[in-house]
């Protein structure tokens, strides 16, 4: 059994069947992309497993436990993290301040305004933002504004705020959208770090074939809200419906 098992979920929008008996099963530590063209489910699907939607039929189970009926910030503490197409950051503060926020939050369960430069003096959380910025590359510009990062910087930054909340489950919707391929190749360095030293597990929805075979062990293909496919990505590479339907001949 995986950390995260989605079974028979199904998803309806009026008459529109946006997801139609899907099975997923993540397995823990691993990285496991969700691939398929626009209108396929992918955002539906992510939205069932992060509180956002609810499906009308199935289960979504995380650890051992499920997580329908939950509020978003409810999944978040039992260990999911979203990383969201946009890097998701308070563009008015600094670095340090951003990591500073949910570092608060993981610890209380959350954040209030008035008390933030109260929090900001703590030296046990000054010390914990610190190091997570340090194992993302991001310590030197800790001072900086976060609205004057780069695109990949953002991201980087939107990581260190995931990653100080201890998730053991990663959903990555996109994450080198709009990036330069030297910000993506960063990225996909990155992601494989905070695999291997983390043993966190990672399920990911990208358009990007190079990220995608960069980095999941499993692939799963949607088409029209119902899986297509499950394989490794060699095996991925070499299915014909998969290759005619998504990736082209240059894959």
């Amino acid at each position: 059994m995986g950390i995260l098992e989605v079974k028979g979920v199904n998803k309806r929008f009026g008459g529109l069947q946006a997801l139609g008996d899907v099975n997923l099963s993540v397995q823990e530590r691993s990285v496991h992309a969700i691939i398929g063209p626009n209108g396929a489910g992918k955002s539906t699907l992510l939205n069932c497993l992060v509180g956002k939607l609810i499906p009308d039929t199935g289960s979504v189970m995380f650890d051992g436990n499920s997580v329908l009926g939950r509020k978003p910030h409810e999944i978040n503490q039992m260990g999911i993290s979203r990383v969201f197409q946009t890097p998701e950051i308070f563009a008015d503060l600094s670095v340090m301040e951003n990591v500073l926020i949910p570092c608060f939050a993981k610890r209380d369960g959350s954040f209030r305004l008035h008390a933030f430069e109260t929090v900001a003096n703590e030296g046990e959380l000054n010390d914990e933002a610190e190091k997570m910025l340090a194992d993302v590359s991001m310590l030197e510009k800790r001072h900086m504004l976060a609205s004057s990062l780069s695109r990949g910087d953002k991201r980087r930054l939107e990581m260190a705020m995931c990653l100080v909340q201890r998730p053991k489950l990663l959903l990555l919707d996109e994450p080198t959208a709009g990036m330069a391929r030297a910000d993506t190749n960063n990225t996909i360095d990155l992601l494989k770090e905070i695999n291997d030293r983390r043993d966190i597990t990672m399920c990911i929805i990208e358009h990007d074939m190079h990220v995608v075979f960069s980095l999941a062990q499993r692939i799963t293909v949607l088409a029209q809200g119902t899986p297509l496919v499950e394989d490794t990505p060699d095996n991925i590479k070499g299915h014909p419906k998969v290759r005619e339907a998504y990736l082209g001949e240059a894959h």
